[in-house]
C-alpha cells in the first residue's frame, strides 16, 4: 500500500516543529478525513532557508509534510510555488489513490505560507 520512501518519511519525519519567528505560516486541512497541516517558513533573499511543519493526521499526511519541507528548503519562492501535488506524490514513490488528498495539503499549505510571507510585506 505505502512505498518504502513514504514509510521512511512517516517513521522518520524531517523538519518537524515550529519556527517561532517564522516569516510565513500556511495552514491547510481536509474536513473529510480530519488531516490538518501547518507549515512555517523562514525566508532570506527570496529563498526558503528554513521550513518546519506540524501535522495532525494519518501516516501519508505526515510523510507528505516531511517531503514538502525537503522539496521546498533551499528553493526560491518562485521555485517553491511550482511544486505540485503530483511532484510530492512522485517524490514519495506514489500515494494510494485514496490518499492523494494528503499530497494536496502539502502543496496548498506551502502556497499559503508563501502568500502569508508576501502579505506581511516582506
Amino acid at each position: 500500500m505505502y512505498s518504502q520512501k513514504l514509510m521512511d518519511h512517516f517513521t522518520n519525519p524531517r523538519n518537524v516543529g515550529e519556527i517561532a519567528d517564522a516569516d510565513g505560516v500556511g495552514m491547510e486541512g481536509n474536513p473529510t478525513c480530519g488531516d490538518a497541516m501547518k507549515l512555517f517558513i523562514k525566508v532570506e533573499n527570496e529563498k526558503i532557508v528554513d521550513i518546519k511543519f506540524q501535522t495532525f493526521g494519518c501516516g501519508a499526511a505526515i510523510a507528505v509534510s516531511s517531503m514538502i519541507t525537503e522539496m521546498a528548503k533551499g528553493k526560491t519562492l518562485e521555485e517553491a510555488l511550482l511544486i505540485t501535488k503530483q511532484d510530492v506524490a512522485d517524490a514519495l514513490d506514489g500515494l494510494p489513490p485514496q490518499k492523494m488528498h494528503c499530497s494536496n495539503l502539502g502543496a496548498d499549505a506551502l502556497r499559503k505560507a508563501i502568500e502569508d510571507y508576501r502579505q506581511r510585506g516582506n
